[in-house]
């Protein structure tokens, strides 16, 4: 049994949710669970790890993204994320793309439930961390909720009892991972159903959700919530989690006051040869709403790329956004 808590995740998102959005989540947030991009076993096993796998000890709580379909090379890619300090492996049964699926791995691998099994009690086997399972509700037309309790039963007889199960199926063929994350409807009954009929499993769901509000409905039915592009691309809803979520009774931080926390990382990224552009990237959401947010974005996008700019151009965006500097010429008058 996991010991981690699941209450709220920060999801595995390809090209996002890298080891500079999560310093940034974790300034907001000191109890979410964090999510590495997934990586590949194969890319664990030949590719190079600090760059693949290297985290700060800040992030913590975080847990690795695996992908792939063979048990042995998955455990020894496992071995190696525990070694490297994570806190969980989970297994990504879940991803629809086709580049994916040419690999064997992602949600292709639900219509196999023997094989993530195998997968899932190979790298059990070889880790004290936790290993769970990131699904969707099915596949194509396995999509019954017979079939997704088969799923969950086979890979629970394998010792796994943490759950995230996107509420929606994935189409393997005929859309794209966008679509797929857009047009198969959401059914979160069916994962209510499954927490209620398996309630010894821990059971967070994912999809869909874009609200601290929806989360405590959520709540309500499952263990957990995972949530994705909203705590991307609105991050400031991760401030209130500690305590909305968690009870947590230290201050909510302030945007700018989440910002300063941050500047020390950020110079120390730039001080080793760094681009600011690969951290403030993750941050251009963070005024989403606030008067001053276009400013904010704008200062940052035209003049945080490349590889001269310095700390002072996010110090200036966050003068701006805070009221404390002007920008002149047109993109003042917006």
């Amino acid at each position: 049994m996991s010991n981690l808590n699941h209450k709220f995740c920060v999801a595995p998102m390809m090209e996002w949710t890298d080891r500079h959005c999560r310093t940034f989540h974790r300034v907001l947030s000191r109890h979410a669970l964090l999510y590495t991009e997934m990586v590949t076993a194969e890319a664990v096993l030949h590719g190079d790890r600090d760059r693949l796998l290297g985290f700060g000890a800040e992030e913590h709580p975080i847990a690795l993204q695996l992908g792939g379909s063979d048990p042995a090379k998955l455990a020894e890619a496992a071995t190696i994320g525990e070694a490297f300090g994570y806190d969980e492996i989970n297994l990504n049964v879940g991803c629809p793309s086709s580049r994916v699926q040419e690999g064997r791995f992602g949600a292709c691998l639900m219509a196999e439930p023997e094989l993530v099994a195998a997968c899932a009690r190979a790298m059990a086997d070889r880790v004290r961390i936790p290993v769970t399972v990131k699904c969707r509700i099915g596949i194509d037309d396995q999509d019954s909720e017979a079939d997704l309790t088969r799923f969950i039963a086979t890979v629970a007889d394998a010792g796994i009892t943490t759950f995230i199960v996107h509420a929606r199926k994935a189409w393997l063929s005929g859309l794209s991972p966008k679509e797929n994350r857009e047009i198969p409807p959401l059914d979160y009954g069916r994962v209510y159903r499954l927490k209620s009929a398996r309630p010894q499993l821990t059971i967070a769901i994912n999809g869909g959700i874009e609200t601290l509000e929806a989360c405590e409905e959520h709540l309500k039915h499952v263990d957990g919530v995972m949530v994705g592009r909203a705590a991307y691309q609105t991050p400031y809803m991760l401030a209130e989690v500690d305590q909305r979520l968690f009870g947590s009774d230290a201050p909510v931080l302030s945007r700018g006051e989440a910002l300063q926390k941050l500047l020390p990382y950020v110079r120390t990224h730039l001080a080793q040869g760094g681009r600011l552009n690969s951290v403030v990237r993750h941050i251009l959401g963070l005024y989403h709403g606030q008067p001053r947010a276009r400013l904010f974005r704008r200062h940052l996008s035209e003049h945080g790329v490349g590889e001269g700019p310095g700390l002072d151009v996010l110090e200036h965006a966050i003068a701006l956004a805070e009221g404390r500097a002007q920008m002149s010429g047109a993109v003042a008058a917006e």
